[in-house]
């Protein structure tokens, strides 16, 4: 595990500059923000109105008035799950990274959601904007592929004779992910002060605050409330209709950005050990580390918060999604003349199979 910080290797960030000449350009001429405007705004009331209608029909409160049979709950919660997972990727996530609002409180507040979903938003930022967005796919750093020996992600972690299966057994680990991430890792992470042996920043009364009180109250809206008005059986199995059809989609989504065919990966280890720095710079990093999918697809980047957009998202991270079409028409060309290899697949389903196909190979022993 590296210990201390890596460096990228500077030779001159031409592309990166150039990169971000034309997209400070494009702002200044279209007289527009860098944050979010009307379409992140409407995602956001869809988001906080549609929620919690759905929790009270799918809890068949008698008190409301509106009979739900167990079916249609099980489907409510479903869909709960998918909210659940449409506010992380559109509002939490951008204001997570300070791209919803200019104003810093606004960005806090709706960085927060991360909250009614179960999580903490403090911990999420250090683990995913400072890590994973700086150290993408360095084995040893990103977080977000230290998931040995359970699952191997690139060759340099250590291959065990069961990960000849994983690419089979990883959509079930998917589906339990959300559950371990809320009430293990985070956990993990708290009381270890640390993530991925890195250590946090210290938190604040008010941020352990928020993290007792997130978990406290997740527990009592979608773990206790189903429980109670459902009935044990059905109530469990209405949490984990829920926690499943979150976890895969979400699973997914990450794995097709970082976990595919002919992406980059390094041994953050070795660099360290060896004290050499990463071979490319920083944005040339990100392009290889990353992939896009589905951009052509309208509904994938409304409801993916254009995170199929990956490579435009890590190069520009404090820029809204809803601009990140725009931002692809300026890197694809700068891409080809600085001779960066560009990662593009046309459609979701293509780049699950190529997904499946990646995590197959590392099944195979080295």
């Amino acid at each position: 595990m590296a210990t201390k910080p890596l460096q990228f290797t500077n030779n001159g960030n031409d592309f990166f500059n150039e990169l971000r000449s034309q997209v400070d350009a494009y702002f200044t001429t279209n007289k527009i923000s860098k944050n979010g405007n009307w379409l992140l705004w409407s995602k956001t009331a869809f988001a906080i109105i549609a929620t919690p209608i759905l929790l009270i029909l799918a809890l068949n409160i008698p008190a409301v008035g509106i009979p739900m049979p167990i079916w249609g709950s099980i489907l409510l919660f479903v869909l709960i799950g998918q909210m659940h997972t449409f506010t992380g990727f559109n509002v939490m996530h951008d204001a997570c990274h300070g791209a919803f609002s200019s104003k810093g409180w606004v960005n806090k507040l709706f960085g927060n959601s991360l909250s009614l979903m179960g999580s903490h938003a403090f911990i999420w930022k250090f683990k995913h904007n400072t890590l994973h967005h700086t150290w993408t796919n360095v084995d040893g750093l990103d977080d977000d592929i230290a998931k040995a020996p359970i699952l191997r992600h690139c060759e340099s972690q250590p291959f065990k004779p069961y990960h000849k299966n994983q690419h089979l057994y990883m959509f079930f680990l998917y589906g339990i992910s959300i559950i371990f991430w809320m009430y293990a890792n985070d956990f993990m992470k708290y009381f270890n002060k640390a993530v991925n042996e890195q250590p946090m920043p210290k938190m604040s009364f008010t941020e352990h605050l928020i993290f007792w009180t997130a978990k406290v109250c997740y527990t009592l809206f979608y773990v206790v409330a189903p429980l109670y008005f459902l009935g044990i059986g059905w109530g469990f199995a209405c949490y984990m209709a829920m926690q499943i059809s979150m976890g895969i989609v979400l699973s997914l989504v990450f794995q097709l950005a970082h976990a595919v065919e002919d992406l980059h990966f390094e041994d953050g280890v070795k660099y360290d050990t060896n004290g050499e720095r990463l071979p490319n710079e920083w944005a040339i990093h990100q392009v290889m580390t990353t992939n896009n999918f589905a951009t052509k697809s309208p509904f994938a980047t409304w409801f993916m918060g254009g995170l199929n957009f990956q490579t435009e998202h890590h190069l520009f991270p404090s820029i809204s999604h809803v601009h990140y079409p725009a931002l692809n028409k300026i890197l694809v060309p700068l891409c080809e003349k600085y001779n960066v290899k560009y990662n593009e697949m046309p459609t979701f389903s293509y780049a699950v199979g190529s997904h499946v196909r990646y995590m197959k190979s590392l099944g195979e022993a080295a």
